[in-house]
């Protein structure tokens, strides 16, 4: 059986699974639209919430990153699993006590004010249409390669297929999809894992091979993964797999995937599907074991993906011949048809030179040996994971699972932050502001439409996205960071943070972030109208690291403006009180 057909079937199932779920868990009303009714159990809900968590960026591009940067890039590992954890402690079980289906709804009613509510709805789609962006780019990718179409088709196809079973089954339908999502996504990352650590170091665990050594009949045979790799890299003028550069820098930007994960609202309201207050702590418990198994594995994918690279490239060392072009493996012509990866023979010789030809020491190596540049010219990162069974010439079973993996998590992210975008026009906007007394079926059609125009938007800015999926995806964090988090925080621990507080701060963090971002990446991420690049910098600060100064931005603002108007009322202190203490929490209620 051939690839492709091989593809379509194990591809397929997983579309008929997910489309059958939907159909079976149709929302029926706006309380199982938003919160699934209120009866998801922990355990099911831990892992519906890996999988809205897991999403392109974990699955395809931080293995990607993680490979072509080398250790700097396992920030994202700290960063997101640290936000998670913070998520779990300070704010999920508060919000769920709370009882409330969205984070607009929380703001509208801690702060008595519609006002905030409306501006928490405009910091929610900006963070929620930002990650999405990334999310339906790595659906694009995946199905690309999937039905060997270029990007811009493979990007329709996704969002095609995002409408159809989020906008019909809602939060119920979700959940339960990304259940079957999560297990098909976490097979699928695994087991080419455990296929290539074997091949390459003889240990299944791929988290203990990366530290083991290469097995004989592999390049580096005897010597310590890490090790070759390093030397394989500095031998091609590119800097030590291992290591570092700017602490500070670094610093920043786990700082900024922290705290950008805790306000992250696609996942909060994912909290608020469960019966009991302590039901919220149990699944974000089960969601952090469902999530390490694929953050342990992410760090070893990664660097094996590069030896693997790296060897296919110069099979016997920089010594030897490069490869011939003749000879390049069958993967490169599969996703050369995307436009993803691309080689050029520039200097004539039969052979792909990939060095780094900016590095001076290569340069004066390759003027000697006739070399006229790095002739792999295109390597998109976010290919790495769904090419990497094919760099390591597994089965082609691995191979299409690995495609039904990587569209699992694309999509079943995306569909979380469209139903938290709808949740927010057709409940914080329509229902909560403009027209109170809309039908609960009018209310349900209003969040399908919304969540329709979301997607064709999606579509549109993946289609030139500001960076690859896992960069995307840092922005919307560090937008989350500078919004959503500090609010949510006052919210639940101080008693004399006030609507206006609340309001300045969230203005003054979404309003300076944006405004770094659009100086650098261009207005609204289009192409063409950044003011400045990356030589500008402010104080070498990339605009990925920025999330946390935004954040002091905001708990400036909120501090100042808060201490110069009135407290809050006395009801609302106690119910700021109130929902700081377990005790007695037991079934959660609306207030």
């Amino acid at each position: 059986m051939d690839q492709t057909t091989l593809n379509f079937i194990v591809v397929g199932a997983s579309f008929a699974l997910y489309f059958g779920i939907a159909i079976w868990a149709k929302a029926a009303s706006t309380s199982e639209f938003y919160a699934a009714g209120r009866g998801v159990n922990p355990v099911v809900n831990g892992m519906a919430t890996a999988a809205d968590w897991m999403s392109a960026a974990s699955f395809i591009s931080m293995a990607g990153l993680i490979a072509f940067v080398g250790y700097n890039n396992s920030l994202f590992l700290m960063g997101w699993t640290g936000g998670y954890v913070l998520m779990a402690m300070l704010l999920a079980p508060y919000l769920r006590k709370f009882g409330k289906f969205t984070v607009p709804e929380f703001v509208g009613d801690r702060y008595y004010s519609n006002a905030a509510r409306v501006v928490a709805v405009i910091c929610l789609i900006v963070i929620s249409v930002t990650y999405v962006i990334g999310q339906m780019r790595g659906a694009g990718i995946a199905f690309s390669r999937f039905l060997e179409i270029d990007i811009t088709a493979g990007l329709f196809t996704a969002g095609f297929v995002v409408f159809v079973y989020a906008v019909l089954g809602g939060m119920k339908g979700i959940t339960y999809t990304q259940v079957a999502q999560y297990v098909v996504l976490i097979t699928a990352y695994t087991v080419p894992a455990i296929f290539i650590s074997l091949n390459l170091t003889g240990n299944p665990i791929p988290g203990l091979g990366l530290f083991s050594t290469i097995t004989e009949g592999n390049q580096g045979a005897g010597q310590h993964l890490l090790i070759t790799l390093d030397g394989l890299l500095t031998d091609l003028g590119f800097r030590e797999y291992t290591a570092t550069t700017n602490p500070w820098l670094m610093a920043l930007y786990t700082l900024s995937l922290m705290i950008g994960t805790a306000g992250l609202p696609h996942v909060i309201i994912r909290f608020f599907t469960v019966p009991k207050v302590a039901d919220a702590r149990w699944s974000a418990g089960w969601a952090l074991v469902f999530i390490a198994l694929l953050y342990l594995t992410a760090p070893a994918v990664g660097a094996m993906a590069r030896l693997n690279i790296t060897t296919t490239m110069w099979p016997a060392g920089i010594e030897g011949e490069a490869v011939a072009v003749d000879e390049l493996p069958d993967w490169f012509e599969t996703w050369q048809v995307t436009g993803l990866l691309g080689v050029e023979d520039k200097n004539g010789d039969g052979r792909i030179q990939y060095y780094n030809d900016s590095n001076p020491d290569l340069q004066a190596l390759a003027t000697e040996r006739g070399w006229e540049g790095n002739e792999l010219v295109t390597f998109n990162r976010d290919i790495l994971v769904l090419a990497n069974p094919e760099i390591a010439q597994l089965p082609g079973w691995v191979i299409a699972l690995i495609a039904a993996g990587g569209i699992a998590a694309a999509l079943s992210t995306a569909a979380g932050l469209l139903l938290a975008i709808s949740s927010a026009i057709s409940h914080d906007l329509i229902k909560s502001v403009f027209n109170p007394n809309i039908s609960e079926k009018g209310e349900l059609l209003a969040a399908r439409i919304s969540m329709a125009v979301a997607i064709c938007v999606a579509v549109y800015l993946g289609l030139n996205p500001p960076g690859f999926a896992a960069q995307v995806v840092a922005l919307a964090f560090g937008l989350a960071a500078a919004t959503l988090f500090p609010t949510l925080m006052m919210g639940i621990f101080s008693k004399r943070m006030n609507s206006q507080g609340a309001i300045a701060g969230m203005l003054a963090g979404l309003i300076s972030t944006c405004a770094y971002l659009f100086l650098y990446l261009g207005i609204f991420f289009l192409p063409g109208t950044n003011m400045l690049d990356s030589s500008q910098y402010l104080f070498g600060i990339p605009p990925t690291h920025f999330g946390p100064i935004g954040a002091l931005f905001n708990f400036g603002a909120a501090y100042l403006v808060s201490n110069a108007t009135a407290a809050p009322p006395k009801e609302i202190q106690d119910l700021v009180e109130s929902v700081r203490i377990p005790r007695g929490a037991g079934m959660a209620v609306d207030h």
